[in-house]
């Protein structure tokens, strides 16, 4: 499993509960197509975590590069419903970071293959 994760902050005057709404129908769509395994939203708590990290932390599971692409695909082609639902999350976000991630070992890995 591939993990693309999103930190961001919301912009001035943007309701929490109206971003978690749109991120659930955003990724909601992007799962009923295949183009996404999963999705959790969570929001710093206390204010704990790294220096610019955002408040809000959304983590899209995949299971491999091409479904990520898939999803990547949806949003760029800026049409249909896709765009909609990309749009009403992408306005409210602030300060937006992305990293990738993957589970390992992963299924490829081969033992007795360290490097060190």
């Amino acid at each position: 499993m591939d993990l693309y994760h999103c930190w961001c902050d919301l912009r001035p005057g943007q309701r929490d509960l109206a971003f978690v709404k749109a991120v659930n129908e955003w990724m909601g769509s992007l799962r009923d197509q295949g183009a996404i395994a999963g999705f959790r939203l969570t929001r710093r708590k206390l204010g704990l975590g790294p220096d610019g990290s955002g408040e809000f932390h959304l983590m899209i599971e995949v299971e491999n590069l091409a479904q990520l692409d898939r999803a990547f695909a949806l949003a760029a082609a800026r049409s249909g419903s896709a765009e909609i639902l990309h749009h009403c999350v992408n306005h409210m976000v602030t300060n937006a970071r992305f990293a990738l991630y993957r589970d390992f070992p992963d299924p490829v890995r081969v033992e007795g293959e360290e490097r060190f």
